[in-house]
């Protein structure tokens, strides 16, 4: 966003989300609440309890684990208070960051779905992954205080 009207949109737009229960955006903090990224679930499907994790972090968070916790955590909150069975979560084949997150997070690799995106006119192969709700839990997910609440809530960095 490079102004304050396009945020006050794209903050009410994560708000109409979470009052329609489609998508459900976070920050994640740090121990002094300083914001250091962003996790959502987004296109829910109730009848079928399935969502879409994304994220993204500032640049002084990258490679601290603050993704990975901000994923944790959501998946957390998605299973436990979203009621949510399945999430997915997909990254160009060519971004090795990304996939590193999705399996300190707990998505296994679950295939490649070719040619799914296109920037600039390129078409990009994507990894899928996905976490269900019974899959194992490593200790740091099951620490994770993920909190609830609506539009504006955070998650801590792990």
């Amino acid at each position: 966003m490079v102004t304050l009207p396009a945020a006050r949109r794209w903050l009410a737009s994560r708000a109409e989300q979470w009052d329609a229960g489609s998508g459900f955006a976070f920050a994640v903090v740090d121990g002094a609440d300083v914001v250091r990224g962003h996790v959502a679930v987004g296109a829910v499907d109730r009848r079928h309890g399935t969502g879409w994790v994304s994220y993204w972090t500032t640049a002084a968070a990258r490679g601290r684990g603050v993704a990975s916790g901000g994923c944790r955590a959501v998946a957390a909150w998605a299973f436990e208070d979203a009621g949510l069975f399945r999430l997915e979560l997909g990254h160009r084949v060519d971004n090795r960051a990304s996939c590193a997150v999705a399996r300190a997070a707990g998505f296994a690799v679950e295939g490649i779905q070719r040619r799914r995106l296109e920037y600039d006119g390129v078409r990009y192969d994507v990894e899928l992954h996905a976490r269900l709700a019974t899959d194992p839990e490593s200790a740091a997910a099951r620490t994770a205080e993920a909190g609830g609440g609506g539009p504006g809530r955070s998650l801590p960095a792990l």
